[in-house]
């Protein structure tokens, strides 16, 4: 330790200067403060999704069951008439025609997988369209009631329809279509409504 009066040097645990015999005081430590990492505050507000449905796929399994069995009996057919008429059918002829039966079950099973109803924290969004997309978002502020309602068929498959009546200046009802379990979503539904208007 060097005195601040006379520069001497002492010993560190010295009280008093050995030279000029002024009083020693203890240095002052240079501290450096550690860097603080402040992280970057989102300002954006991510909206933090629920549960994503699509509508069920039964009816169109139960479509290509029925399309594959109307097939088969479309080319049984071809094949009864040309014995009976002696008119001859190319067998090309009659499995196309039963082909495109499947066409029908194919293109509502595309038009339902592009149909996808999403919750999230503030609101439903609904997306529909084979060929154009249309989007629709419902806050859910605006959303007075919803209502489970499925038909014998449906109850029995397990899945039905939600609907839900929109409080806004359109207004009307909006039916989320042929939903598995329509019960438990329209329940977490009504959960994150309450939530929101806590």
């Amino acid at each position: 330790m060097f005195c601040t009066k006379c520069g001497a040097r002492n010993s560190d645990q010295a009280i008093y200067c050995q030279k000029c015999g002024s009083v020693l005081q203890a240095e002052e430590e240079t501290r450096i403060a550690p860097r603080i990492k402040i992280e970057k505050e989102e300002t954006e507000d991510v909206e933090k999704q629920i549960f994503s449905v699509s509508p069920t796929l039964m009816f169109i399994k139960i479509g290509y069951a029925l399309a594959a069995f109307g097939a088969l009996l479309l080319v049984a057919l071809f094949s009864f008439f040309t014995q009976l008429t002696k008119v001859e059918i190319s067998a090309w002829f009659s499995v196309l025609a039963g082909l495109s039966l499947l066409l029908i079950p194919a293109f509502h099973h595309l038009k339902q997988k592009m149909s996808r109803y999403t919750l999230t924290d503030a609101k439903i969004e609904i997306d529909e369209g084979l060929i154009s997309k249309t989007t629709r978002n419902i806050p859910l502020r605006s959303i007075q009631d919803v209502t489970v309602v499925a038909t014998i068929p449906q109850r029995m498959l397990g899945f039905g329809n939600l609907i839900i009546d929109n409080a806004s200046e359109t207004g009307g009802k909006i039916v989320l279509k042929n939903i598995d379990s329509p019960q438990k979503y329209a329940e977490v539904m009504l959960k994150q409504m309450r939530r929101l208007n806590r």
